[in-house]
């Protein structure tokens, strides 16, 4: 069995990965007119709509009354950035392997590393609507807490999240072709059950119990904590998920070295 080692720590294929993102975020804007310009147009375009609708439209409240239009965008804004993440990498993930039939082909070729260069290539979005987040937050409120530091850590769960969940649907979405329409339906209602549009503490306590079973619900939480409270983070709640979340990477990456060696059967 070939290590597992490898998957989480691919030190020996990162060129690889870095040349697979680099063609993914590529590929996806080569024909637009304006090109790598949408990794920053859109998102000021969504935080712009997302505002419009629910502060106006809806008149979602989200915390004092008095709170500010820029206020409740940075609060939606920072749920919706995380979720765009992994949604990116997750819905991707199932037809990771049928893209790529000639790479399974190649027996010495790493598979394992097709979710690295799929989380890499949405990081760069990431990367860019944190920029514009603490742009935001120092051009409207006039400075960025110290706390914002621990911003790096309070994501680092989504790593081992995305990679696990990489790998086991990339793995199982190979077999059961079904998989690619299930994910995209379970995608449009986790938007809905997890704190992007509302927080957590608004809900009644057994429902927020059932709530923290939802990986995004900390890491969004904890966010927001971070960044817009100026407070550190829970490191309890840090530990569990950050844990939880590896424990999804180890079961992703054992399904997917064990069903592996069946790809070439059914490509």
């Amino acid at each position: 069995m070939k290590k597992l080692t490898s998957y989480f720590f691919p030190l020996g294929h990162s060129d690889l990965i870095f040349q697979f993102a680099r063609r993914d975020i590529e590929a996806k804007y080569r024909q637009s007119w304006l090109g790598m310009a949408w990794l920053l147009l859109a998102p000021l375009l969504m935080l712009t709509i997302y505002t419009l609708v629910f502060r106006h439209i809806f008149q979602v409240r989200w915390a004092p009354p008095e709170e500010g239009n820029l206020a409740f965008a940075l609060r939606l804004y920072t749920g919706l950035l995380i979720f765009n993440f992994f949604a990116e990498c997750i819905n991707r993930a199932p037809s990771l392997m049928l893209e790529q039939p000639h790479l399974i082909k190649k027996v010495v070729f790493p598979l394992e590393i097709l979710p690295w260069a799929t989380v890499l290539s949405a990081g760069v979005q990431l990367l860019i609507g944190a920029c514009i987040l603490l742009t935001l937050h120092l051009i409207g409120l006039g400075s960025i807490p110290l706390s914002a530091l621990a911003l790096p850590l309070v994501w680092l769960p989504l790593l081992p999240l995305c990679l696990g969940m990489a790998w086991l649907l990339s793995a199982v979405g190979l077999f059961i072709r079904d998989i690619g329409q299930i994910v995209s339906l379970t995608m449009s209602a986790l938007v809905f059950i997890s704190p992007v549009f509302f927080p957590v503490e608004v809900l009644p306590a057994k429902v927020q119990e059932w709530m923290w079973l939802n990986p995004l619900a900390p890491i969004m939480t904890q966010t927001r904590t971070v960044l817009l409270q100026g407070q550190w983070p829970d490191w309890g709640q840090f530990a569990l998920s950050f844990g939880v979340c590896t424990l999804i990477a180890v079961i992703g990456a054992v399904v997917f070295n064990r069903l592996r060696e069946g790809f070439s059967d059914v490509i």
